[in-house]
Formats: structure tokens, sequence, C-alpha cells
């Protein structure tokens, strides 16, 4: 089973990172893509644009953005993609731009992930 991590995409590269796969739907802020160090871009599994709006990282609304990502995951095909990209590689790093490091995508994505691979 591959070993996983999230971190936030403006913290330092280094090689624990493994294969890195940011999951923004948007290029983050003042980062050229040259010295990013991402392996693969998935923006598709990443909330949609009326879901990430709505969401704002408004922490009272962390539990309902969980529960509306979820389903909006369960009928996506990235995220086949996203758990195939899991299964190949020893090490992979969700990396996200968000602030705040407990409520954003790349925390759902990684329990959804550790679930999926128990199965």
């Amino acid at each position: 089973m591959s070993a996983l991590r999230i971190k936030r995409v403006y913290e330092p590269e280094d090689q624990q990172d493994g294969y890195r796969i940011l999951v923004d739907r948007l290029w983050p802020r003042g980062l050229k893509k040259e010295t990013a160090g991402i392996d693969e871009w998935l923006k598709d599994v990443a909330p949609s644009a009326t879901l990430r709006k709505w969401f704002g990282h408004d922490p009272e609304r962390w539990t309902e953005f969980k529960t509306k990502y979820l389903a909006e995951l369960n009928d996506n095909d990235a995220w086949k993609n996203l758990l195939d990209q899991v299964r190949k590689h020893p090490v992979v790093t969700l990396v996200y731009a968000a602030k705040d490091e407990t409520h954003n995508q790349a925390v759902v994505l990684l329990e959804h992930l550790q679930k999926a691979l128990k199965k």
C-alpha cells in the first residue's frame, strides 16, 4: 500500500514527498510550473467551481462541504485516475494551495483514498 501525505504546495519539496499530485482546480498564485515540483496536476479531482466558491474555506460549512465533495467524487473519472496513481507509486503527496491546513479538499481526498485502499 502507498504512503499518502498532504502538503501545501508552497512548502519546500523534499525527497520524502515521492510522487507529487496537485489537487487544486486553479494553479496556485505566484508559483512557477518549472519550480513547483509537481509530477501531475489532477485539476478535475478538485471540487467543482460552484462547490469551491460556496465553501470558501468556511469551517462552519466543513461537514456539508465534505458530503457534497464526496458526492462529486463518486461521479468523477478523475477520482479513479487518482486512485490508480496512488496504487502505482510507493509514496504520494497530495499538494494544495489553501492556507487552511485542516479544512481543504486534500484532507477529504486523503481520507477517501485511505478508505478506498483498505477495501
